[in-house]
């Protein structure tokens, strides 16, 4: 019997954040989710009853390859929940497709970032203000590469502290991606910038989210 996969949400946009942001993407979201962050904007997912397709990893994968999209974004909820993700990611990568995981940094990408069909990682790193921060996974950190990305999403000047303090210590700027992203109508990006100015922050990046803009900042589907 195939295996299959709780998608919520299905859609191709644009990645509204990330090293690829502007660019086309198909997203593929599945349910659930082992966090309940403060800010979170997808509630509606996280549940393990929240309605949803059962795709096998052939039909999400022809359902994208439809798309004629090259980059896709499977998130969630928490899509490293899905016990068997590296059969539908091995598919799309073996495809040519670029395949990031967005993921809330608490669960292990070992199993997926040592094999040979190496899926890119998006992931957050939770601050103080998310409630969460004690659910992070930082043994994450040793396997991420030049191509990842670690995310701090920052409602207040605490979190940007903290930030910086998780920054330094896992010398995250000479290993990955940096970025900083202000909690939706939380904290002004200017403080970011004056915070990554105050503390010659080179290499990391202030992230808006592109789609909270161009949209209503709750549609779905985008």
């Amino acid at each position: 019997m195939s295996c299959l996969f709780p998608v919520a949400e299905k859609f191709t946009s644009i990645n509204g954040e990330g090293v690829c942001a502007g660019e086309l993407a198909v997203f593929i979201r599945f349910r659930k989710c082992n966090l309940r962050c403060s800010y979170c904007d997808t509630l509606w997912a996280n549940s393990d009853n929240a309605p949803a397709e059962l795709l096998t990893a052939e039909e999400i994968t022809d359902y994208i390859l439809s798309a004629g999209v090259k980059n896709v974004t499977l998130t969630g909820g928490e899509p490293l929940l899905q016990e068997n993700l590296h059969l539908l990611t091995d598919s799309l990568i073996t495809e040519g497709l670029r395949v990031e995981i967005e993921t809330n940094g608490s669960l292990p990408v070992e199993r997926l970032a040592t094999r040979s069909c190496r899926p890119v990682f998006t992931m957050d790193y939770k601050l103080p203000s998310s409630g969460m921060e004690n659910k992070m996974c930082t043994e994450n950190f040793r396997l991420l590469n030049e191509n990842d990305t670690v995310k701090f999403v920052s409602g207040s000047t605490d979190d940007l502290d903290r930030a910086l303090e998780i920054i330094g210590d896992y010398s995250l700027l000479s290993r990955c991606h940096v970025y900083f992203s202000p909690v939706f109508g939380k904290l002004p990006p200017e403080r970011i910038v004056d915070f990554m100015k105050e503390h010659s922050l080179n290499g990391a990046r202030l992230q808006l989210q592109l789609h909270k803009f161009i949209w209503n900042p709750d549609k779905r589907g985008v």
